[in-house]
């Protein structure tokens, strides 16, 4: 058995999260240099699944399967990301950070967390020694993992198809898969890595079972933190005084992807509870604005 600082590799891959987060951020704080901000973030979650496969040793079928999962996810994010931010130049998100070395070095650190708690039960799954046979817990995963990364990669395609059409500029994203979701990027994150973690569940013994922190972690920083929240902002700002958008607010769901006909007709109280309609995505809407 291959250990390294710990058996299940927690040591190690926190580490070199650590390690290759500082050196991006080196480079953005010396060269203001943002646009592999996204790159760094993606490709050091192929790091560490292939990092601890490879440590480890044991090549169980589970954890190649998984492993191949979080590369495939890593590189399409991680390239889609870079000529993305490549041809559209600066990234926003970052204009307020460029001169302030405090908020540019807690953003990395806060990238590094969530790289490592999002990549702790494929980190898991590959230091463990088990290997039992091949489970429906297994194949409900990689099925969820399968619409997930579909569901993410036409959301993004779809809106930079949009956006790069000159006769769309002004206007917000409502094709495609963004009819039914106004975030299916993020619905597509969360359900894969909530399926990434299903798949690692027929492994799992005791404590390793807190696992289940990574997609937690995943999910509340979408929903309540970098995620849906300044998005939400944002497009409240520029289109919050046109009438078909806030149609389009009333009657599209913010994450899990739904007909407008049924979303739209359903009350408040049930979309709040149980579709993730918060009160303050709405806030920046101006006062004509939803209900609440």
């Amino acid at each position: 058995m291959a250990t390294v600082l710990d058996s299940h590799f927690l040591a190690l891959t926190a580490i070199v999260t650590l390690g290759y987060q500082i050196f991006f951020f080196i480079i953005t704080a010396l060269l203001k240099f943002d646009k592999v901000t996204d790159f760094a973030g993606s490709t050091n979650f192929v790091i560490i699944a292939v990092l601890t496969l490879i440590i480890k040793g044991s090549w169980h079928f589970r954890q190649v399967v998984l492993t191949s999962l979080v590369v495939i996810w890593g590189l399409r994010l991680a390239i889609f990301l870079l000529m993305r931010i490549l041809q559209w130049g600066e990234d926003r998100r970052f204009d307020e950070m460029r001169s302030n070395l405090g908020k540019l070095a807690v953003f990395w650190i806060f990238q590094a967390v969530w790289v490592w708690t999002v990549t702790l039960p494929v980190t898991v799954v590959n230091a463990s020694d088990r290997d039992p046979s091949i489970q429906a817990e297994d194949i409900i995963g990689w099925i969820m993992w399968s619409v997930g990364i579909s569901f993410e990669a036409a959301a993004d395609q779809q809106k930079l198809s949009f956006k790069n059409s000159p006769e769309n500029r002004g206007k917000w994203c409502n094709v495609g898969v963004w009819k039914y979701s106004r975030h299916p990027n993020y619905f597509g994150e969360i359900f894969l890595w909530w399926g990434i973690f299903v798949a690692s569940t027929p492994i799992l013994e005791g404590a390793e079972w807190l696992v289940i922190l990574g997609p937690i972690f995943l999910t509340l920083l979408l929903l309540f933190v970098s995620g849906l929240p300044l998005l939400e902002e944002s497009a409240d700002k520029k289109f919050g005084n046109v009438a078909a958008y806030r149609i389009y607010k009333e009657t599209t769901s913010p994450l899990i992807p739904l007909p407008e006909s049924v979303y739209g007709n359903l009350p408040l109280w049930f979309k709040a509870i149980f579709l993730f309609e918060f009160p303050f995505y709405s806030r920046s809407l101006p006062h004509e604005g939803l209900n609440w």
